[in-house]
């Protein structure tokens, strides 16, 4: 059952409202995003971005490969390669991030731009909480499941390791504390049609409070 609403938002005088949907890794963000957009919520995902600022004939590709040499090639990033590259340096990491934030957030300001005309629109960023974009937002949906389906889910994944799964954790604020500074939280532990439901529901109240 979705946790109760804390609050509905304000009337906005502006459109749209602009709502940051969050969550640790393996928590189930992805499934809640496609289940927004099947309500006809435009969703901008700050990953799928990345990806195609860093793709075949990325704009990002030039400074990425001047700062980690040998990272880049035809097919744009070496994830592997990059991924080596910062994994456990916060100096490279933050250099990274440098290079990566200011593209995203201009792609976010021409979505915006985009759906102007909408009343309700989603950021969808993974790290929300943790790179300061709370901000940006009018209210945050924090998606949650219980720690051993998050430990399930991730470890499923290829590649993944406990100990790259303790350290991502690390990195990430912890599930109880982005619950605690959500406005709204979807249950992801169930099954798909709870969740689902929770998505209507929730977008139904906010419909309803921008309405009046």
């Amino acid at each position: 059952m979705m946790a109760p609403i804390k609050r509905l938002p304000p009337h906005h005088r502006h459109r749209p409202m602009v709502l940051g949907l969050t969550g640790s890794i393996g928590m189930g963000k992805s499934a809640v995003a496609k289940m927004l957009r099947a309500e006809g919520v435009p969703v901008f995902d700050a990953d799928a971005e990345v990806h195609v600022l860093q793709g075949p004939g990325g704009v990002l590709l030039p400074a990425i490969e001047a700062a980690f040499p040998g990272t880049t090639g035809p097919q744009g990033v070496d994830r592997a390669k990059l991924g080596a590259a910062v994994f456990g340096n916060p100096a490279a990491l933050k250099t990274l991030e440098h290079i990566v934030h200011p593209a995203v957030a201009r792609s976010r300001a021409a979505f915006v731009r985009s759906h102007r005309s909408r009343k309700i629109i989603v950021f969808d960023i993974p790290l929300l909480f943790e790179k300061g974009g709370t901000q940006n937002v009018d209210g945050i949906i924090v998606v949650s499941a219980a720690l051993w389906q998050q430990r399930k889910r991730v470890l499923a994944r290829p590649g993944m390791t406990a100990a790259r799964l303790r350290h991502i954790r690390h990195l990430q604020m912890a599930d109880h504390h982005k619950r605690a500074h959500a406005d709204w939280v979807i249950p992801t532990g169930g099954t798909k049609l709870a969740t689902r439901q929770a998505v209507r529901r929730l977008l139904q109240n906010l419909r309803s409070a921008l309405a009046h």
